[in-house]
C-alpha cells in the first residue's frame, strides 16, 4: 500500500518535461523580424514565466527516470521558477507540434501583425495565429509586439510603445486562470472566456469539462455527452453579499489568508470573477482533468502545489469523470482525487491512460455477452452493486410490476447492459454505464442497486459441476470455522484494548468491557421495541429493561451501509473510553443485517428538549451552567485524555443527555473520527449538522479538534437563550431572520448580556455566569480555528479559575446574517 500512495503522490504533482535551456532569446519582447524557436524563451521581467515550446511529460511509477512523455510539442507559458513545471497556458492545443518537425517550427510576428506559429517543412504553414478580428488591410502592419507581463499575461500590441492589446492570453485560457485574469464574459463583443480541461497529463488538448459565466451565473459541464454537473445561480445583488462570505473563508484556512482577495463586475460591458494575489506568492485557479476547479497554492516548505479548494467538493460529481462501466469513490484516496475502479468483471481499457488520469475510455468486458437470435434464451447473468448512484441516461419501461420481470426485460434486448427495480419503477441502460458512483462521497448518497449484466462465465461459482461444488462447500465450511474462532479471539482482544483509554478523571469513573448481546435478548428486553425513545438519520432509540431492573435505550441502526459505519464508530470510540460526562455503551449487538447499540437509558432525554420544547419544565440557570460545564469536561477528556484523540464532529443539544440529576452526557458518536497523536489533522468527508458547523469544514479542508469547539460555543449559546441560534421573527411588514451570535458579541460589548438570557427565567440568573459563558462561546465560534481555545481552557475559565478576554465579532457570521436579512426583506 505505501507504494501505491506513493504513485499518486507522484500522479498529483507529475507534469511536464521542462524545455532545452535558452540559446538566443531571455527577454521579455518579441517584435517583428525576431523569431522564437525550440530552446528559446521569453521571460517576464520580474522572473517569474516563461513563454516557449515545450513538450508534455508525466511520471508513471515510482521511479524518477520512469517517464511517458508526449511524442509532440506544444507552444506555453509556464511558472520559470518553481521546480515542479507547470503550465498555465498553451497556446496550440489542437495542433500540436510533432517532433520530427520542430526544428521547422517557430515563433513570429507574421506578415499580417498577427503571432503566430510557423512551420516550413515545404511550403509555409501556420499552425496556431492569434487570428486578431476587425483589422482591415488598411491598419495591418508588421510592427506589432508580443510582450510576455509580470502577471503571466502574454499580449500583442501594435507597437513597443502602445499599451492597447490587440489580443491577450488573458482572454483565451486554457484550464488554469492567473491573478488578474478575468473569468467571465464581455457583453458587447460576445467574448466568452471558456477554461476546458486538459486530456491527460501529458496531452493538453482539449478535455472533458468546460467551465463558463452565463448569464445565469457559473456553470461547469462536461462536453460529452452534454450534461451540466455543477452551476451557482446568482444575482449581482447576492453576489456582493456573498463576496465577504467568500473571503472569510479564504481567511480561515492558513495557507490562503492575506493572500488572496477575490473581485466580482458586473457592469454594462463586462461581467467577471478576477482574484488578485502578492506578487511573490504563486497560485492558480484550474480546472482538473477529472472535472474539479481546484485553488492551489504553491508552498515553499512542502515544494509542492496545495490544493486548498475544490468545487464540487466530492470529485465523483462531474458526469463520467471516470469513464464508461467504472465506480467512482470520492473518500477512497482522502477526497484528493477521485478513486476509479473497474465493474465486476471489467478491465481497463487503456491501463497506460489511467496512469495519467485520462480515463475518458474507461472499462471494457472481459467476456462478451451471449446474445442468440432467441434473446429469451440468453445466459447471461446479473450482478448487484449496491449503495450507488444510478448511471446517466436511464430509460423507463412502463407496466413492469416485479423484479424478474424487469430483468426479463433488459435480457430480451442484446444491447441492455444493466437494469434496476425501485418502488415498482424498473430502468434499463442500453451502451456504455456512466456516472456510477458509490454513496461514501461528501455531497453524493443514495441507496441503490443496479444490475449488471454479465457473461455466465464470469460467475465460476455457478459451475454443475458437482465434485467441484463439494470442494467448494467444503472449503466454505473451513472458511466460517475459521472465522468463527478468529471472531472469538477479536472478541477477547477488543475486550483487553477498552481499557486504553481508562485513566479515571473523577471519583466515580470506572473501567469494564462493553458485552456482546444476542438479538433474540434485546427483543425481549425492549418488548419486541415498543416504546420509541426517539429517532434521527440513522435509526431509532428504544426503551428497554435488563433482567435485573436495569432501564436501558436501545439503539437500532438503519441502512446497512451508513448503519454499519455508525456501528462501528460508536462501537470503536465509545467501547474505549469512560467518562461521567459521556454516555455509557453498555453493549452492542452484531447478528446478520442487525445492527444495535445498547446504552444506559437517560431518564431526562435530551438537552434540544428542554431547550425548545414546550413540553418540558424550564431548566434553571444553576442547571444550565452544570450542564455546560459537564460538556467541557467530557469535551476536554475526548481530546486530550485518551489514547487517541477523538473528534465528536456532531456536538449539538441532541446529542447532549441528561440523566436523573440533569448531569450532561455526550452522546451518538457515530460520526466520530480518530486523530493520532502524532497527528494536527485528518480528512473526513462526514458533515455534523447545519447550524453547528465551522467555516474550515465546509470549505472541505483536514479538521482539527477545534470543529467540537466550535460546535461547543453554538450550543452554549442556546443554553443561554433557550432557542434556535437562527431564529425567525414576523412583523406585520417584513420577514427577517436575525442570527443570535452576532448579537451576542455586540450586547457583551454594551455590557448588557441580562438581555440575551431565557425570558422563561424572569431574571433568575448569575449575571457574572452569564457574561463568562458568551465570552467563551464567542471565542470557541471564531472564524480562523487557532483564535478559538482548547477545551482544557474552557473548562478552566467556566470554572471561574482563569479569565478570559473580550472576543471580537466573528466577520463571517456577520456577513452571513446580513446577507440573509437582504434576501428575505
Amino acid at each position: 500500500m505505501p507504494a501505491l500512495y506513493t504513485l499518486l503522490l507522484l500522479l498529483l504533482v507529475s507534469s511536464f518535461h521542462a524545455p532545452p535551456c535558452s540559446s538566443t532569446t531571455s527577454h521579455d519582447t518579441l517584435t517583428a523580424g525576431q523569431t522564437l524557436a525550440v530552446g528559446d524563451k521569453l521571460v517576464s521581467s520580474n522572473g517569474k514565466f516563461a513563454l516557449g515550446f515545450f513538450q508534455p511529460a508525466a511520471r508513471t511509477t515510482i521511479s524518477k527516470s520512469d517517464t511517458t512523455t508526449s511524442p509532440n510539442w506544444y507552444l506555453g507559458i509556464w511558472f520559470d521558477k518553481i521546480p515542479v513545471f507547470t503550465t498555465v497556458w498553451v497556446g496550440n492545443r489542437e495542433k500540436p507540434i510533432p517532433g520530427p518537425e520542430l526544428h521547422l517550427t517557430h515563433l513570429k510576428i507574421s506578415s499580417d501583425g498577427n503571432l503566430a506559429i510557423v512551420n516550413h517543412a515545404g511550403t509555409e504553414s501556420v499552425l496556431w495565429s492569434t487570428h486578431i478580428i476587425n483589422r482591415t488591410q488598411t491598419n495591418i502592419n508588421t510592427s506589432s509586439t508580443a510582450v510576455l507581463l509580470n502577471s503571466g499575461n502574454l499580449v500583442l500590441t501594435e507597437g513597443p510603445s502602445s499599451g492597447l492589446p490587440l489580443w491577450q492570453s488573458f482572454d483565451y485560457p486554457t484550464d488554469v486562470l492567473l491573478p488578474g485574469a478575468k473569468g467571465g464574459r464581455n457583453k458587447i463583443t460576445g467574448l466568452s472566456r471558456l477554461g476546458i480541461s486538459k486530456k491527460s497529463l501529458i496531452d493538453p488538448g482539449l478535455g472533458s469539462y468546460t467551465l463558463e459565466v452565463a448569464t445565469s451565473g457559473i456553470i461547469m459541464k462536461r462536453r460529452n455527452p452534454s450534461v451540466v454537473y455543477w452551476n451557482w445561480e446568482y444575482g449581482t445583488s447576492q453576489m456582493s453579499k456573498l463576496l465577504p462570505v467568500i473571503m472569510m473563508v479564504l481567511n480561515s484556512d492558513s495557507r490562503t489568508k492575506g493572500l488572496i482577495n477575490v473581485t466580482y463586475v458586473d457592469s454594462n460591458e463586462e461581467e467577471y470573477y478576477m482574484y488578485t494575489s502578492p506578487e511573490e506568492s504563486s497560485s492558480t485557479l484550474s480546472l482538473d482533468i477529472s472535472g474539479q476547479i481546484k485553488l492551489n497554492i504553491w508552498s515553499e516548505a512542502e515544494q509542492s502545489w496545495q490544493t486548498v479548494q475544490s468545487k464540487p467538493i466530492d470529485p465523483c460529481t462531474p458526469t463520467a469523470t471516470c469513464g464508461p462501466f467504472t465506480v467512482c469513490n470520492g473518500t477512497a484516496r482522502g477526497n484528493a482525487r477521485p478513486f476509479c475502479d473497474c465493474m465486476e468483471s471489467f478491465s481497463q481499457k487503456s491501463p497506460t491512460n489511467w496512469y495519467l488520469d485520462d480515463r475518458t475510455g474507461g472499462c471494457i468486458r472481459n467476456t462478451p455477452l451471449h446474445c442468440p437470435s432467441n434473446k429469451t434464451s440468453s445466459t447471461d447473468m446479473f450482478h448487484p452493486i449496491a449503495h450507488v448512484t444510478l448511471p446517466y441516461n436511464p430509460k423507463s419501461i412502463q407496466n413492469i410490476t416485479t423484479q424478474r420481470k424487469c430483468e426479463e426485460a433488459c435480457r430480451g434486448s442484446c444491447s441492455c447492459t444493466a437494469y434496476s427495480y425501485n418502488n415498482n419503477m424498473c430502468s434499463v441502460w442500453h451502451g456504455e454505464l456512466l456516472s456510477v458512483n458509490l454513496n461514501d462521497g461528501i455531497e453524493i448518497f443514495a441507496e441503490d442497486v443496479i444490475y449488471l449484466r454479465l457473461a455466465a462465465n464470469d460467475f465460476p461459482s455457478l459451475s454443475k459441476n458437482k465434485r467441484k461444488l463439494s470442494v467448494g462447500v467444503v472449503i466454505a465450511a473451513s472458511i466460517i470455522s475459521f472465522a468463527l474462532i478468529m471472531l472469538v479471539m477479536l472478541l477477547v482482544v477488543q475486550r483487553n484494548k477498552f481499557k486504553w483509554c481508562c485513566s479515571p478523571l473523577y471519583d466515580n469513573q470506572g473501567c469494564g468491557g462493553i458485552i456482546a448481546f444476542r438479538y433474540t435478548d434485546l427483543v425481549h428486553a425492549t418488548k419486541n421495541f415498543s416504546e420509541k425513545l426517539g429517532g434521527g438519520g440513522f435509526g431509532s432509540v428504544y426503551k428497554g429493561v435488563l433482567s435485573g431492573s436495569t432501564p436501558i435505550a436501545v439503539k437500532r441502526l438503519d441502512g446497512a451501509r451508513q448503519g454499519e459505519k455508525q456501528f462501528r464508530a460508536e462501537v470503536s470510540s465509545l467501547g474505549l473510553i469512560q467518562h461521567i460526562n459521556l454516555v455509557k455503551l453498555i453493549g452492542f449487538c452484531c447478528e446478520g443485517h442487525n445492527r444495535l447499540l445498547v446504552y444506559e437509558h437517560m431518564l431526562n432525554g435530551s438537552l434540544d428538549g428542554h431547550l425548545f420544547k414546550s413540553n418540558f419544565g424550564v431548566l434553571s440557570w444553576s442547571t444550565r451552567y452544570q450542564i455546560a460545564l459537564g460538556v467541557a469536561r467530557g469535551l476536554f477528556y475526548l481530546h486530550q485524555s485518551c489514547h487517541k484523540c477523538i473528534i465528536h464532529c456532531d456536538i449539538k443539544p441532541e446529542n447532549i443527555l441528561l440523566d436523573a440529576s440533569f448531569a450532561p452526557k455526550v452522546a451518538d458518536f457515530g460520526l466520530a473520527t480518530f486523530l493520532g497523536r502524532n497527528f494536527s489533522r485528518i480528512l473526513t468527508t462526514f458533515r455534523g449538522t447545519v447550524g453547528y458547523l465551522a467555516p474550515e469544514w465546509l470549505s472541505g479542508v483536514a479538521v482539527t479538534p477545534k470543529i467540537d469547539v466550535y460546535s461547543f460555543g453554538m450550543v452554549l449559546l442556546e443554553i443561554v437563550s433557550g432557542r434556535r441560534n437562527s431564529g425567525e421573527e414576523y412583523t406585520s411588514k417584513s420577514y427577517r431572520v436575525e442570527y443570535f451570535p452576532v448579537q451576542v458579541v455586540n450586547k457583551l460589548h454594551e455590557g448588557d448580556v441580562g438581555s440575551l438570557v431565557d425570558p422563561q427565567l424572569h431574571g433568575d440568573f448569575n449575571t457574572v455566569q452569564v457574561e463568562r459563558v458568551c465570552k467563551v462561546a464567542c471565542w470557541c465560534i471564531q472564524d480562523n480555528e487557532f483564535d478559538r481555545p482548547a477545551m482544557d481552557e474552557v473548562v478552566r475559565v467556566l470554572e471561574g479559575l482563569q479569565e478570559i478576554d473580550m472576543p471580537p465579532m466573528p466577520r463571517l457570521l456577520a456577513a452571513i446574517t446580513e446577507h440573509s436579512d437582504t434576501t428575505s426583506m
